[in-house]
């Protein structure tokens, strides 16, 4: 098969296609022809040596993409070969053959094609968890999202209006700010000036519920909730989050909650579950597509560079090479 690999961590240069052998295919395992693999931030934090990373060296990152069943272990029921398969949370997705326990195998509908689903799984779960299990979002609330131009910050911003909430979006630049408004949000500011009074004044003196993936605003999340607010923390992309004295939220009767996919995707049942949720929004028009980009697996550094400037407000996706 051929991989995206990187043997130390650092910049994109580390990056480099290798072949290597086809992976083992264990009983409860299904093996994948890869059609698209999903970039997100998690990817470029594992590169660098961030986050935790599964096996050993050549590492090959990535943990969302979408294929073809090519080989079935021992014991696997309900897949046949030839079925098509999204994934969420398998290692090792950046290469041509992926092994996929039959439980994280999420079968896709014909009106889902293998780019659409790299595209919109983790992200798409990841929004839909945030908005229904860690602070659910109810009808009238005020909501913050934080870098709302983002792959999921879009989806929460589209998800909580559908719930009827009502939606602050940040974002790093006046663009971004205006993508968020177009996607439902009712008010877009940028990070620039005291975006915490801002906030509090559009809300009417602070927002129930803030989801912050930034992690360095994690103070000021807390200072633009209302007594009986929530904040979700699920992302560090702008650096550590600051220690939070439990006093202070005791004093103000504040939560902070944390958010993982994976303590969500705990059942295949639960899985199957919430992906036909998230496919039946998109087919009903509640959430949109983000735009695609698509590299090919041999321009995976490209991918990670474009990625890495922060101008990207739709999704990149990977391909094996002659897909593109």
């Amino acid at each position: 098969m051929e991989a995206l690999v990187f043997e130390r961590f650092g910049s994109p240069e580390v990056l480099e296609v290798r072949t290597l052998p086809d992976p083992p295919v264990p009983p409860g395992h299904i093996q994948l022809a890869l059609r698209a693999a999903g970039l997100n931030f998690a990817d470029l934090h594992r590169r660098r040596g961030n986050y935790r990373l599964a096996g050993a060296a050549p590492h090959i990152a990535g943990y969302e993409g979408a294929g073809e069943v090519v080989a079935l272990g021992d014991g696997v029921e309900g897949v046949r070969l030839g079925d098509r398969i999204g994934f969420a949370d398998v290692p090792f997705a950046n290469a041509t053959r992926v092994t996929v326990p039959v439980e994280r195998a999420i079968p896709l509908p014909d009106d889902i094609g293998f780019r659409e689903a790299a595209a919109i799984l983790l992200q798409g779960l990841t929004a839909q968890y945030l908005v229904a299990d860690s602070a659910p979002v109810r009808a009238g609330a005020r909501v913050l999202v934080h870098a709302a131009a983002g792959g999921v910050g879009q989806l929460l911003v589209q998800m909580a209006r559908r719930r009827g909430a009502r939606v602050i979006a940040l974002a790093s630049t006046p663009e971004k700010a205006a993508l968020a408004v177009a996607r439902g949000a009712e008010h877009g500011l940028t990070y620039e000036g005291d975006w915490v009074a801002a906030v509090r004044r559009l809300s009417d003196g602070g927002v129930d519920i803030a989801y912050d993936s930034v992690g360095t605003t994690l103070a000021g999340s807390l200072a633009t909730t209302r007594p009986r607010g929530t904040v979700v923390a699920y992302g560090t992309a702008g650096g550590d989050p600051p220690a939070i004295d439990p006093r202070l939220l005791m004093e103000q009767s504040k939560a902070v909650v944390g958010g993982d996919l994976w303590d969500h995707l705990d059942s295949r049942a639960g899985r199957l579950a919430r992906a036909a949720a998230l496919f039946a929004a998109l087919r009903a028009g509640e959430i949109a597509l983000p735009e695609i980009e698509v590299f090919p697996l041999s321009r995976g550094a490209d991918a990670h560079r474009r990625l890495e400037s922060r101008t990207v407000t739709g999704k990149i996706v990977l391909v094996p090479d002659g897909l593109d």
